[in-house]
């Protein structure tokens, strides 16, 4: 998860103008984030990058080229926020310092497949070869274009694409494991799904710290106290319930819809939780993409 103070936008809800920047790129928006969850291996770390680099985009207009496609702009803009993020965690990109590797080399043919045969493989592989596999085997773009992307030549980028499809078809096929949540989360999640369902708002500011932050994905970002979060529970324009889950192997709180005969996850909730309060809430409940995105949707049964 990102932390708090990576995040570039201001506090309190954003400006109308974001919303209509965020309208013109809709279109993008998917590739953007499929690449970003790809890259940092969470579809939700993968959003939180997505935002990240559209804000920055949004804040630095006089960077962008209007002679040329605004794609490889926002995809450069978004790259860079995921090697930042890789970075933070502590990724150690080994092979990238290791002996170099002849530009002149000639990739090797893909036998893994490509499109999502590939991009739930990458994680093992350094940031530099990651992104090349991705931007090459999923999205399809031309080697000048990962060079420009990536900062590199077509022949360093022949060159990791070498590298990665090798220690991909010699590497298994590793699952990714899920992330069991600490028995003080369960029991903060618990607690926080039980007293929303209820509507018992005081219950639900009991759990949370003095200073809690919130960021609901497009809409919010500020303190918790600040928000005005449970009044847009309550006006939400469709039946809905919180349910535990996983998502992804990690433990998060969905956002359940009612459909014509069931109940049906629309979004995520996750949270950061300190000496048994919440210091940090992400809700995604504007980016129901992210569920669709996912390898693993599991709603915990009540």
């Amino acid at each position: 998860m990102m932390d708090s103070d990576q995040f570039v936008a201001p506090s309190g809800p954003f400006e109308a103008r974001y919303f209509a920047f965020l309208e013109t790129i809709s279109t993008l928006r998917p590739a953007l984030h499929r690449y970003c969850a790809r890259m940092t291996g969470s579809v939700m770390d993968g959003e939180d990058v997505v935002q990240e680099a559209l804000f920055e985009a949004y804040r630095k207009p006089d960077q962008y080229d209007q002679s040329r496609p605004l794609k490889p702009w926002l995809f450069r803009i978004a790259h860079n926020r995921c090697i930042d993020f890789l970075r933070h965690r502590g990724v150690q990109d080994e092979a990238e310092v290791a002996a170099a590797v002849p530009e002149a080399t000639e990739p090797a043919e893909p036998v893994l497949g490509t499109g999502k045969a590939v991009e739930h493989l990458v994680l093992t592989l350094p940031p530099k070869e990651r992104a090349c596999v991705l931007l090459k085997d999923v999205f399809d773009h031309s080697l000048e274009e990962i060079a420009e992307l990536v900062d590199s030549t077509v022949g360093g980028v022949k060159a990791a694409l070498n590298r990665a499809r090798t220690k991909l078809t010699e590497s298994p096929l590793m699952a990714k494991s899920t992330r069991n949540a600490s028995p003080e989360l369960k029991r903060v999640m618990q607690l926080y799904v039980e007293r929303f369902n209820r509507r018992d708002w005081d219950g639900v500011r009991e759990l949370t710290s003095a200073d809690a932050r919130l960021n609901v994905a497009e809409r919010f970002v500020g303190k918790f106290a600040d928000a005005p979060y449970f009044y847009n529970y309550e006006r939400w324009p469709w039946p809905w319930k919180l349910a535990l889950g996983e998502l992804d192997g990690d433990p998060v709180v969905f956002v359940l819809q009612r459909g014509a005969d069931t109940w049906t996850p629309h979004s995520a909730i996750r949270f950061d939780v300190v000496g048994q309060r919440i210091e940090r809430i992400v809700d995604y409940i504007h980016c129901p993409w992210i569920l669709a995105a996912a390898t693993s949707v599991i709603v915990s049964k009540a």
